[in-house]
């Protein structure tokens, strides 16, 4: 029976996760309450001591990384966020309205190229796949490993440690400023604790 964990941080609010503006490459900075809830994560991870944190590259991440005191951390491009590649930067309300689809989510894809080039949830999920292997061996040894990262990279890099398709990450609401545990139940991948 492994002991090893996952601790999953998503970064705190910012202006547009604020006004659910979809914010994959672009890079925003934390608002004051967003730096305010990653502070306050500092003392319910004291305890954690991981052996390896791995944090996506954009300043929110950073940012939420120092203040939650899950520092020094090596950058890990596999860890950015989804790039929404056309939808980048835009609300859930106002695609809908463009699609004249009621019921759209970015789940669904296709993801429209955009400036970015944009991904489909399973190209999120092959950089999820090479962020679990390089935390296998820790794992594998009782460790800890910290990710900081972004909500939806987080909720689909959740669903390739359970074996599920990238897109059955839609399941479970990451907020901003939140922490999850993944880890083992005996042998089988399970959720410790989610959206603390």
């Amino acid at each position: 029976m492994s002991t090893g964990r996952l601790l999953l941080v998503r970064h705190g609010e910012t202006e547009w996760s604020k006004t659910g503006r979809h914010t994959g490459r672009s890079d925003i900075p934390l608002t004051t309450a967003g730096e305010q809830r990653a502070e306050s994560l500092r003392p319910r991870l004291a305890d954690l001591q991981p052996s390896l944190i791995l944090c996506s590259p954009l300043q929110r991440a950073q940012r939420t990384a120092q203040l939650a005191g899950l520092w020094p951390v090596e950058t890990d491009d596999d860890l950015l966020e989804w790039d929404y590649g056309a939808w980048e930067g835009r609300t859930t309300a106002d695609i809908r309205a463009e699609l004249g689809d009621a019921d759209w989510t970015v789940w669904q894809g296709p993801i429209p190229p955009g400036d970015t080039g944009g991904e489909q949830p399973e190209d999120v999920a092959i950089r999820a796949q090479r962020v679990l292997r390089r935390c296998a061996p820790i794992l594998h040894d009782g460790g800890v490993c910290a990710l900081v990262a972004h909500g939806h990279v987080l909720r689909i890099l959740t669903a390739t440690w359970l074996g599920l398709p990238a897109r059955d990450g839609r399941l479970w609401v990451l907020d901003a400023g939140a922490f999850s545990t993944l880890g083992f139940e005996r042998t089988q991948h399970a959720i410790l604790t989610w959206n603390c």
